[in-house]
């Protein structure tokens, strides 16, 4: 019987360790050593970890990355919230709306950041002539401007993001009880309040969750800095990211130390980040 068990699981285990565990455990050894071109290794230690802390470009990307993180996941979160609260309300094409905003979600990112490409174009973007038409000065280089590129990527981010994040939100409204609202409204309280008192506190548990991978997504921003950008230009290292700077020393520069090393710090982060949302959370349901 055991043996059934076993066969059953096998394929996902198998994927599991091909695709998961064994290119954890081959990152962690190839940033301890340097590689040829023809993929013969040479231990040397922490030489990777010393000239990544060395790096001013590694330090511009992770400031990059985390400011990337810190402005676009919680404007994404609380739009979400508010998106999924309106939507849980009986309006006229409910469904409609629903869909248009989980659209972005089923689209491939480079897609996305192609048609963000256009839009953002400095000539004949459909953002500039907009601005333009409110009156104001249109002549904003979005895809030049080292001050506004970050931001662009940030713009594409919360666009992106929002309508999966309502998805899991209202999936949770709809699991709260409406006799609690029903009470509460009978004591007199407010829509407002009812917001803050009822329906953030049993939320909790489908915000942590969104709260979490919205910023493990965020930190490891790629696909639309890689498509929207051309980061040969150096004048546009202000938009560069953590995964980003791994490809490139990784498969363009094929310093595969090193570029191993960036990401097994960006793992790093990350672990740390949600081992801290974890203790936060777990204190905030206990506090109350």
């Amino acid at each position: 019987m055991m043996f059934w068990g076993w066969l059953f699981i096998a394929p996902t285990l198998i994927g599991l360790l091909v695709l998961n565990i064994f290119p954890v455990f081959q990152t962690v050894y190839l940033s301890f050593h340097s590689v040829s071109t023809f993929g013969q290794s040479t231990f040397i230690g922490l030489n990777n970890y010393i000239k990544m802390f060395n790096d001013t470009n590694f330090w511009k990307s992770l400031s990059n990355t985390l400011f990337y993180a810190g402005i676009q996941v919680p404007i994404t979160v609380v739009l979400s919230t508010l998106a999924a609260v309106l939507l849980n309300t009986k309006i006229k094409g409910l469904s409609v709306y629903r869909t248009l905003y989980f659209l972005p979600m089923i689209a491939a990112p480079a897609a996305v950041a192609m048609v963000w490409r256009w839009l953002f174009n400095s000539q004949y973007g459909l953002i500039n002539i907009i601005i333009e038409s409110l009156g104001f000065n249109a002549d904003i280089q979005w895809l030049s401007d080292p001050n506004l590129v970050l931001w662009a990527v940030i713009i594409v981010g919360i666009w992106s993001n929002i309508g999966y994040n309502m998805i899991l939100l209202l999936a949770g409204l709809q699991e709260i009880s409406k006799d609690y609202y029903e009470a509460a409204t009978v004591d007199g309280a407010s829509k407002l309040r009812q917001f803050f008192q009822i329906t953030l506190p049993l939320l909790t548990p489908q915000l942590f969750f969104v709260l979490v991978t919205s910023i493990i997504s965020a930190l490891q921003v790629f696909d639309v800095i890689f498509v929207m950008f051309d980061l040969t230009n150096p004048s546009l290292s202000s938009v560069q990211s953590l995964v980003y700077l791994f490809f490139h020393e990784s498969y363009v520069l094929n310093d595969k130390g090193y570029g191993s090393a960036v990401i097994i710090i960006l793992v790093l982060i990350i672990m740390i980040i949600t081992a801290i949302q974890l203790v936060g959370q777990k204190k905030w349901v206990n506090y109350d």
